[in-house]
């Protein structure tokens, strides 16, 4: 596992219209649309990572992750502008908080995930009513059948993560954790936030600008694209390597939120596939919370940085939308040192 400080980069896009200001008038509008979750304790955890950590519990919100705050917001602002339809595509979570949002206006929406998309989050998403495209494993891909989809029908889409009203309401969940750490009389020293396509990183460096909290990024070794972005100065596609976390899969990071990572991102670790699945059994034993591979990602990660760094370290459990079976398997599993 390797931490990668971020120092400026080059190449980088002009300066992003977003800020703090946006984040609290985006507090407001989802304020009693989204459950405010809980923010765990975890003295095991905390004796293992040397450092105080605070797990921010979004695998309990609306949806089963963090993802429904940015899709309550750009639905919103589609429906308002009297939108036919949406369609998007992701990974899983984002694709169940579309649908969530399309149902609360009424919406048709089309949601296209991988064809190895876990069964757990197409059942989410059909049980909402929405129709679901299955095809390839790559972003590419995926992207292409949106804009066939897009023109078939007419609807919107709603990218997720380079629509800055997607930015902005994952941006919530970090201001929200720091407002509650804040309200116990501490200051988080980091936050540790999973990457996949950069929303949450985008939207945690926002959240955190002025705080003086160092912002983390954490994704897999095998699909580092956050990692060879900053390296490039400029996002990168980089080779689709099989990961356990599914929700940190995309092999390129977006226009957008690199342009705010870029910029306010402290450092990034890269954890591997085996501490990834140490991580997620050491929340569902100590901590008794059920978490998908990309919130052990994160943990992973705070557990490595807070082994360096000490402090106050909060992390974002991003979701909870995860087989049975993978659960299973995995507590079956030899455990590693956490």
């Amino acid at each position: 596992m390797s931490e990668r400080p971020v120092g400026p980069s080059p190449g980088l896009m002009a300066e992003a219209p977003l800020d703090r200001a946006d984040v609290e008038r985006a507090e407001h509008e989802l304020a009693g649309r989204v459950w405010r979750t809980p923010v765990v304790r975890c003295d095991p955890l905390d004796a293992t990572a040397g450092a105080r950590l605070w797990l921010k519990a979004e695998n309990l919100q609306r949806g089963g992750s963090f993802k429904v705050r940015g899709a309550l917001l750009a639905v919103d602002e589609l429906a308002r502008a009297g939108t036919r339809g949406v369609v998007a595509q992701s990974t899983g979570n984002h694709a169940i908080a579309v649908a969530l949002a399309a149902r609360e206006h009424g919406l048709p929406a089309v949601l296209v995930l991988p064809s190895d998309a876990p069964p757990a989050k197409i059942r989410r998403i059909r049980d909402t009513g929405a129709g679901v495209v299955t095809t390839g494993t790559l972003l590419a891909e995926r992207v292409a059948v949106v804009e066939e989809l897009r023109e078939r029908y007419g609807y919107d889409t709603v990218d997720p993560y380079q629509n800055p009203r997607v930015v902005l309401g994952q941006a919530t969940a970090t201001a929200e954790l720091l407002g509650q750490v804040a309200a116990e009389g501490a200051r988080l020293d980091a936050v540790v936030v999973p990457v996949g396509g950069g929303s949450a990183i985008a939207g945690a460096c926002l959240a955190a600008s002025g705080s003086g909290t160092a912002v983390i990024g954490a994704e897999p070794e095998a699909v580092p694209a956050l990692t060879a972005a900053l390296r490039a100065g400029r996002p990168v596609t980089v080779p689709a390597r099989h990961t356990v976390a599914d929700g940190l899969r995309p092999d390129r990071i977006g226009a957008l939120p690199f342009d705010l990572a870029g910029r306010a991102v402290t450092s990034v670790v890269t954890v591997p596939e085996a501490s990834i699945a140490d991580a997620l059994r050491a929340a569902f034993l100590h901590a008794r919370l059920v978490v998908e591979p990309a919130a052990a990602t994160a943990l992973a990660a705070a557990l490595a940085h807070a082994a360096d760094h000490g402090g106050e370290v909060g992390v974002l459990l991003s979701g909870g939308n995860v087989e049975p079976s993978l659960i299973a398997s995995m507590l079956a599993a030899q455990s590693g040192p956490v």
